[in-house]
């Protein structure tokens, strides 16, 4: 399990895959000088709820990994955290199987 850290302060454990996907995915936006919102569910098991962070280049991120190994960049899943940064509720973090689902609803080409 990974961390999240935002602002130098607020820490939020994400699983390390999820956590590299969404890694790449909000350099992407902040090196265009992008702002947004970045959300989330909060399981059961952690409480319920909803989360929203605001990314921007100027608020400190750290990305800390549990594992050694950077893992394999699902293309599809890094098209659809973008895609969703687009909406009204900024970036939603997903998973890779709910990335797909989310493909297929907003028109996307068809999984290789």
């Amino acid at each position: 399990m990974g961390t999240l850290v935002y602002a130098g302060e607020a820490r939020f454990p994400i699983d390390d895959r999820v956590l590299a996907h969404l890694k790449v995915a909000i350099a992407a936006k902040l090196r265009r000088g992008e702002v947004f919102l970045l959300n989330w569910t909060i399981p059961p098991q952690d409480g319920s709820g909803r989360m929203s962070i605001w990314l921007a280049p100027a608020i400190p991120l750290e990305f800390h990994f549990s594992g050694a190994r950077a893992p394999e960049l699902n293309r599809r899943w890094l098209e659809a955290l973008e895609r969703s940064s687009h909406g009204v509720r900024g970036m939603v973090l997903m998973s890779e199987d709910e990335a797909e689902e989310y493909l297929r609803a907003a028109g996307g080409p068809s999984a290789p």
